[in-house]
């Protein structure tokens, strides 16, 4: 599997969670209001959106959803949230053991992809079975190092 944006590895520090067992459609929204905030900005949204108390905003799957103060249509993704947050935290100390400045970055990239779907059956009634089928996810995350101006 490979990143979606090619960088420099002198100023860049990058991680991935291949196929976590989370939602892409909550990941691809979480993931969205990641880019471009500070690494600890990043990681308190997460934080307070696991505890839910800040939600996320949804723009593509808000059909049926309420509205929340101050967002519009959005949930509290609290399980992909604390997923993208262990990969956040891997790219933040692969940042430290490249021998960066782990505190002074912030997020270029963090994407969500469908990952492989793992398939299972479950038995019904009178011998038949119906599929029953685990979505996984991609998510990628690389982090640059803010220049100092």
């Amino acid at each position: 599997m490979g990143y979606t944006l090619q960088t420099d590895p002198e100023t860049t520090s990058r991680a991935v969670g291949v196929e976590l067992g989370i939602s892409p459609k909550k990941s691809r929204e979480v993931c969205k209001m990641l880019v471009g905030k500070k690494v600890d900005d990043a990681k308190a949204y997460l934080k307070s959106v696991a505890a839910l108390e800040t939600p996320v905003p949804y723009t593509r799957y808000k059909m049926m959803l309420s509205p929340k103060p101050k967002v519009g249509p959005g949930r509290y993704p609290k399980k992909p949230a604390l997923a993208i947050l262990r990969v956040l935290e891997s790219a933040q100390s692969n940042a430290e053991y490249k021998g960066l400045d782990a505190d002074n970055m912030r997020v270029k990239v963090a994407a969500a992809h469908r990952g492989r779907i793992e398939k299972a059956m479950m038995p019904r009634a009178q011998g038949r079975s119906t599929p029953w089928n685990e979505q996984t996810t991609n998510i990628e995350i690389i982090l640059e190092e803010i220049k100092a101006s």
